[in-house]
C-alpha cells in the first residue's frame, strides 16, 4: 500500500499564476489531514522531472500537481509504472486531464478534497518511444499550426495562435498520411489523404478540443481520428463542432480503435498533451493501467 504521505509540485507560471495561488490555497487544507506535506516548486520542465523522479524513488504515496497539462505531463514521465498515486489541483489554461477526470478545474479546495478522499483509478497511457502521454497526440492541421505558432516571436499569448492558425489556412492542402494499425478490429496499412489526425488515450487536448470524442483512458486501446480532407470555409464551419464532440457526425470523420499504431506523414511534427513530441513518423502503443490517479 502507498504511503500517505503528499508532496505539492506546483508551477508557479501556469495560467498566468495561478499555480502560485491555487498552492497558497490547498496546502493549509491538505496540512489539516494530518498527513505529511510538503509543497516543492519546478524551476523548470526538467527540474520538476527530476522532482518526480525523487519522489518516486522515495517511495511518497501521491504526487500532487499544482499546475496544467503540460506540468502533468512532466509529471507522469516519471509516475508511469510506479507506486506514486498522481492527484490534480487544476491551475492551468487547459486542464484536459481534470476534464477527463471529472477533477473539478476551477475550485482547488474541492479539488484538494478529491485528493484527501483517496478514490484511486488506474488509467492507460500513451507511449511513443520513451515519452508518454495522458490525452491526445495532435498530428494534422493542428499540430502544424502549433509549430508554425511556436516559432513565432510576436505577438504573445493567443493571439499569436489565431495568428497562426490564419496563416496556415491561408496554405492549406491535404496531408498525405501513411496508417500501420494494430487492433481488434481492424490491421494493417492505411494510406489516406486528411486534415486532421489525433491518437487518443483520452477525449480531449487544447482546452476542450474533443477531437478524440468518445475515447476512455482504461480501455486499454487508443483512438485514432482520421478527419478527411476540406477546403478553408468547410474547416472554419467544422472547427467549433470539435469544442462539442459533433464533428463524429461529419461524412468525412473515420475513427479506429487499436493498441499501436505508426501515423507517418510529410513535414509534420506531432504534439501530445500540448507538448512537441517530434516529427513523424512515429509509433504510439498504449500501457495499459501504466498510471495511478485519485478520481472523485
Amino acid at each position: 500500500m502507498p504511503s500517505d504521505d503528499v508532496v505539492l509540485l506546483v508551477n508557479p507560471t501556469s495560467g498566468k499564476g495561478a499555480g502560485a495561488r491555487a498552492a497558497r490555497l490547498v496546502l493549509p487544507r491538505l496540512q489539516a489531514s494530518g498527513r505529511e506535506v510538503q509543497a516543492v516548486a519546478g524551476r523548470d520542465a526538467d527540474d520538476a522531472l527530476d522532482i518526480v523522479r525523487e519522489v518516486v524513488a522515495a517511495g511518497v504515496g501521491t504526487l500532487a500537481v499544482c499546475g496544467g497539462d503540460g506540468l502533468v505531463h512532466t509529471a507522469v514521465q516519471a509516475l508511469a509504472g510506479s507506486s506514486t498515486r498522481l492527484g490534480l489541483i487544476p491551475a492551468g489554461t487547459g486542464n484536459d486531464v481534470a476534464r477527463m477526470l471529472g477533477v473539478p478545474r476551477r475550485d482547488p479546495l474541492a479539488a484538494a478534497d478529491v485528493l484527501l478522499a483517496g478514490r484511486e483509478r488506474a488509467l492507460d497511457l500513451a507511449r511513443v518511444g520513451a515519452t508518454y502521454f495522458v490525452t491526445v497526440m495532435a498530428a494534422g492541421f493542428d499540430a502544424v499550426v502549433n509549430e508554425r505558432a511556436n516559432a513565432m516571436r510576436w505577438p504573445r499569448g493567443q493571439a499569436r495562435y489565431s495568428l497562426a492558425t490564419l496563416a496556415e489556412l491561408r496554405v492549406l492542402a491535404p496531408i498525405s498520411y501513411t496508417l500501420d494499425l494494430d487492433g481488434p478490429e481492424v490491421s494493417g496499412e492505411v494510406h489516406t489523404d486528411a486534415t486532421l489526425v489525433a491518437v487518443g488515450n483520452g477525449p480531449s487536448f487544447g482546452g476542450g478540443l474533443r477531437i478524440t470524442e468518445g475515447a476512455e483512458p482504461d480501455d486499454g486501446l487508443l483512438d485514432v481520428v482520421v478527419v478527411a480532407p476540406m477546403g478553408r470555409r468547410e474547416l472554419v464551419r467544422t472547427y467549433p463542432q470539435l469544442f462539442r464532440g459533433t464533428h463524429v457526425h461529419h461524412p468525412g470523420y473515420v475513427r479506429h480503435r487499436v493498441r499501436r499504431v505508426t501515423v507517418a506523414a510529410p513535414g509534420v511534427v506531432a504534439y501530445a498533451d500540448g507538448e512537441r513530441i517530434g516529427a513523424l513518423p512515429l509509433t504510439v502503443e498504449v500501457a495499459p493501467g501504466a498510471l495511478r490517479v485519485l478520481v472523485p
